[in-house]
């Protein structure tokens, strides 16, 4: 199980997912202000318990929970599941350490309609606190699969004919390939310090690199990745 803290992902947990919300907490202050939510958790078949604020602030990872607190099951999707789909656009984290940065790809991942995000290596847990939250709800949205070994996953994209690119500084211009992005593409984000090692780096079908016009030293990985995610989108929906 796993919790999940402020109305926001509750809301998005019981509209998307309420089959995996097991209890919910709030006070009642902050029902009569999300009357939404006590609406959502009656259809679901969910009890509100109220509670003092005090209470759910020793519930809670963050400081301020904003008067809301749900525990929920989880859920995360088989591999298997993802390719029976077809998919045309995937993220694929490999040793991505930072909360923030993976709940950031995550959300930007749901926002460019990606058909999966897919968690192998290292990667932090998918269920980590800060990792939740800064999803804002995305964690609801799309398939995510944990667990599973990169060589696995190159394998069954490869036999649905879905290319590997790799984001990383030492590869090919990115403007130069951008066509190919029209093309079903699983991108390959990973470590924030060390980026990918070269092992990993050969499993890829190519490696591109976003240009740097200013003297930034580089990108942050999750900005990266919504760029490249992004662009995907762009020239798969053109």
């Amino acid at each position: 199980m796993f919790l999940l803290e402020g109305p926001q992902a509750a809301r998005e947990a019981l509209r998307y997912r309420p089959d995996t919300v097991l209890e919910l907490f709030a006070t009642p202050t902050a029902i009569e202000r999300h009357d939404d939510i006590r609406a959502a958790a009656d259809e679901a078949g969910i009890e509100v318990v109220f509670t003092a604020e005090a209470v759910l602030d020793a519930m809670a990872d963050t400081v301020t929970p904003q008067g809301i607190v749900a525990v929920a099951r989880q859920s995360p999707t088989a591999l298997k599941d993802v390719f029976a789909d077809d998919p045309r656009l995937i993220a694929i984290c490999e040793e991505v350490r930072d909360p923030g940065n993976l709940g950031t790809i995550i959300r930007a991942a749901d926002a460019a309609g990606a058909d999966a995000v897919i968690l192998t290596g290292r990667t932090v847990d998918l269920y980590n606190p800060k990792v939740v939250r800064a999803t804002t709800g995305s964690l609801f949205h799309l398939p995510v699969v944990v667990g599973v070994e990169l060589a696995a996953v190159v394998e069954r994209a490869h036999a649905h004919g879905i290319r590997i690119i790799a984001a990383d500084v030492g590869g090919d211009d990115f403007l130069a390939s951008r066509a190919l992005l029209a093309e079903p593409t699983a991108w390959l984000f990973g470590n924030e310090a060390r980026g990918l090692e070269e092992e990993t780096l050969a499993q890829a079908d190519l490696a591109l690199r976003l240009p740097i016009y200013g003297s930034a030293e580089s990108l942050n990985l999750a900005t990266a990745a919504s760029v490249c995610l992004y662009e995907t989108a762009f020239a798969q929906r053109s």
